[in-house]
C-alpha cells in the first residue's frame, strides 16, 4: 500500500458505517487494515441492491483497501488467532461496547500487556465516564440526542432527521484524527495508549459550536441557535427554471450584489448596513435575495454571480453530482472491475499528498477473502489454520 500511513497495521473490529468509514480513510492513506468479521459478516453487507449476496453498495462504499478475515470470536481458538494478529498490530479499532470487549478478554490492560505499542481505539455511543455509558447508539438516536431534529423543527415546523448518516461519519472522521495523533505521540514516547471516541460528546461539540450562540455567556445574551442557520429562507433559491445555491452575506458580496442588480439603495438600508445588522435581520435579507433570484434563469444568475465574484453553485441531486464537470475533470469517479460485482462506480480519494500519494489498491473484500492469508502472516501453522476453518471457528471465502 502507498500513502503516508504505509507500514501501519490496523485490526478493525468495527461494523456498519462509523468505524468502517474511519478505517477506510486510514486504509486509503496507506494503512494495512484487517477487517475482522463474524462468520455472518458485517450487517451493512446486506443493505441495498447487490449482484452477489453480502456485497451491497454501502458495504462497497466504505470497505475498499481492506482485507477481510472471518472469525467466530465466541470460540477460544478464534480469539487466540485474533490475539496473534493483535501482537503484530499498531492499532486496534472497535465499536463494541467496552464491557463486551472486556468479556472477550480484549480490554486495554490485557492487550497493552501483550503489545505495549498498541493504539487501542474505541468508537461508540457514549463516554464511559458518564451515566449513559454502555447505552446503544445509532445515527438517528444521536441526531435526536444532540438536538438536530429540533433545529430542523424550528425551520420547517416538524422534527426531522438529516438524510445522511452525519453522526456516524463525523465521529468516523474524529476517530481518524484521534488515531493519527496517537500514532504521532507514540513516535515520540514509544508507548501506545487507549482512546475513546464517543458519538454523543463528539456531536454535541459539532452542533453547539454553531448553536450555543447567546447561551455562551453568563448571563445569557440570547437564546441558543445561530439565527442565520435557522432562517426559514435559508435554502436554495428558485430561479425561472430551477434553483441555485448562493450566500450573499459578507460585506463585499452584499455590496457587489446590490450594485449588480441596480439596488444601491439597499446599501443604505440600516437593516443591512453591516454583517451584524444582516444577521439580526436575516429573515428579511433572505426574503429579498430569494425574490430577486426568482427573476432570472439559473444559467443567467450563475454567469452574473461568477462575474461579480459572488460564490454560487447549481443545486445538484445525488445523480447529477456524479456528472459534475469539476469532478469529471479531476477523475473523482471511476468505473472499476470488481472480481465478483463486475463494473462498479468508485469514488476517488479527496485528499492529495505531494510526496506520499494514497491510492485505491484493493477492492472491497468478500467475507473471509483473506482469512488464510492473514492467519499465515500471523505465523499460525497450516494444520491450525485448517482446523480453525474446518471446525467452524473461522471462514474462508
Amino acid at each position: 500500500m502507498a500513502g503516508p500511513l504505509s507500514g501501519v497495521k490496523i485490526i478493525d473490529l468495527t461494523t456498519v458505517v462509523m468505524g468502517p468509514f474511519a478505517s477506510q480513510i486510514l486504509a486509503d492513506l496507506g494503512a494495512d487494515v484487517v477487517k475482522v468479521e463474524s462468520l455472518d459478516g458485517d450487517t451493512v453487507r446486506n443493505i441495498g441492491p447487490s449482484r452477489t449476496p453480502g456485497m451491497g453498495p454501502m458495504f462497497l462504499a466504505v470497505n475498499r483497501n481492506k482485507r477481510s478475515i472471518a472469525l467466530d470470536l465466541r470460540r477460544g481458538e478464534a480469539l487466540d488467532a485474533l490475539l496473534e494478529l493483535i501482537k503484530q498490530a499498531d492499532v486496534l479499532l472497535f465499536n463494541l461496547r467496552p464491557a463486551s470487549m472486556g468479556r472477550l478478554g480484549l480490554g486495554y490492560e490485557a492487550l497493552s500487556a501483550l503489545n505495549p505499542r498498541l493504539i487501542y481505539c474505541g468508537c461508540y455511543g457514549f463516554g464511559e465516564n458518564g451515566p449513559y455509558a454502555g447505552k446503544p447508539a445509532l445515527d438517528d438516536l444521536i441526531q435526536g440526542a444532540v438536538s438536530l431534529p429540533s433545529l430542523v423543527q424550528r425551520v420547517i415546523g416538524e422534527p426531522r432527521y438529516l438524510p445522511t448518516n452525519i453522526c456516524d461519519r463525523t465521529t468516523g472522521i474524529t476517530t481518524v484524527y484521534s488515531i493519527t495523533a496517537a500514532l504521532y505521540a507514540r513516535e515520540k514516547s514509544g508507548k501506545g495508549q487507549a482512546i475513546e471516541v464517543p458519538m454523543f460528546e463528539t456531536m454535541t461539540q459539532f452542533v453547539l459550536s454553531d448553536h450555543m450562540y447567546g447561551m455562551s455567556f453568563d448571563p445569557p445574551m440570547g437564546d441558543a441557535g445561530y439565527v442565520r442557520l435557522l432562517a426559514k429562507d435559508r435554502r436554495p433559491c428558485p430561479t425561472k427554471d430551477g434553483y441555485i445555491c448562493v450566500l450573499i452575506y459578507i460585506d463585499k458580496h452584499w455590496k457587489s450584489f446590490c450594485e449588480m442588480i441596480g439596488r444601491e439603495d439597499m446599501l443604505r438600508d440600516p437593516r443591512f448596513a453591516t454583517m451584524g445588522d444582516r444577521t439580526r435581520n436575516v429573515d428579511a435579507l433572505y426574503a429579498f435575495v430569494k425574490d430577486t433570484i426568482a427573476t432570472r434563469t439559473t444559467d443567467e444568475w450563475l454567469a452574473a454571480l461568477d462575474a461579480a465574484d459572488i460564490p454560487a453553485t447549481p443545486l445538484h441531486t445525488p445523480a447529477s453530482l456524479m456528472s459534475d464537470p469539476h469532478l469529471e475533470k479531476i477523475g473523482f469517479f471511476n468505473w472499476i472491475e470488481h472480481p465478483t460485482e463486475g463494473r462498479i462506480r468508485s469514488m476517488g480519494i479527496p485528499t492529495r499528498f505531494s510526496d506520499t500519494p494514497p491510492e485505491v489498491a484493493r477492492h472491497a473484500p468478500k467475507l473471509g477473502e483473506h482469512t488464510v492469508e492473514l492467519l499465515r502472516e500471523a505465523g499460525l501453522p497450516e494444520a491450525t489454520i485448517q482446523s480453525l476453518i474446518g471446525g467452524g471457528a473461522a471462514k474462508s471465502a
